[in-house]
């Protein structure tokens, strides 16, 4: 996948809008919790490389950005989606917001449910069966699931009343019950049963599967799907660092770290 002179041009502009400033002894990246397991490597691999310490805060992209808004600093922040590093931007905490990778809405079912790609909408739509999302506007992954409710009005008229109507906000949101430490908030909430079938990331899904090897990954169909773009910001005034940080997020080495959890890999270099 390219992203062509668009991306290029918003690389361009993260190199050379980057400030002349003091080095630091160690930064402070927030990021979606989507990206925990991929951005963890990341910052490992960064660590090694640079030797500059990196800690990590990791949860849902609306809330951190609250933080942020109430005087939290970290160095580099990195949503699921653009909207919550624009709106940072635009109140001058930091410039430019840049395209860094991309994920996509996955089902996550239950064992023994019979719900398949061609029959996801027909099952959710299903009064008995329990939909599960994570909390819009708290978590990008909520936002795109009422995305996804709002495509569903394009099969009937109704369905998105239906659907958001239904839907349990299970994770995300300052009230979500937390999952056990160590446990996979998606794998747990399914091994609750708290739902029969979980609108998530497909990065999420398939972390989830890993710990309940039971539960099923339904690709939603093409005319539900719902990517997501991630966008990736640095602070004003941040350290040099920060933005060899962020550059290192674009860089081949953390875009094939990112495609191995499974994220849409946006500037890794086409084979010769």
């Amino acid at each position: 996948m390219k992203f062509g002179k668009k991306f290029l041009t918003m690389v361009a502009l993260l190199v050379f809008s980057a400030p002349l400033a003091v080095s630091a002894e160690s930064l402070t990246l927030y990021a979606a919790g989507s990206l925990k397991a991929a951005l963890s490597d990341v910052v490992a691999a960064y660590e090694n490389a640079y030797g500059t310490k990196v800690t990590t805060k990791f949860g849902p992209s609306g809330l951190l950005r609250k933080s942020i808004e109430a005087g939290e600093k970290p160095d580099v922040f990195a949503s699921a989606d653009m909207n919550h590093p624009k709106t940072l931007a635009a109140a001058g905490w930091g410039s430019p917001v840049v395209l860094f990778t991309r994920n996509q809405l996955c089902g996550l079912a239950q064992p023994g449910l019979a719900v398949t790609t061609d029959n996801l909408y027909k099952v959710m739509m299903d009064r008995k069966i329990r939909v599960g999302t994570s909390t819009p506007k708290a978590d990008p992954s909520g936002d795109y699931a009422w995305e996804l409710f709002k495509k569903a009005d394009g099969i009937k008229t109704g369905s998105f009343d239906t659907l958001s109507g239904k839907a349990l906000q299970l994770t995300g949101g300052p009230d979500s019950a937390k999952a056990p430490e160590g446990r996979n908030p998606y794998g747990w909430v399914m091994t609750e049963k708290q739902a029969d079938v979980f609108l998530t990331y497909c990065t999420n899904a398939v972390l989830a599967q890993k710990e309940v090897p039971a539960l099923q990954i339904v690709r939603v169909p093409d005319n539900l799907s719902v990517g997501a773009d991630y966008g990736l910001i640095v602070r004003k005034g941040a350290a040099e660092e920060a933005w060899r940080l962020a550059m290192f997020i674009l860089s081949p080495q953390g875009q094939g770290i990112l495609r191995d959890y499974g994220f849409e890999a946006a500037a890794i270099p086409q084979a010769d």
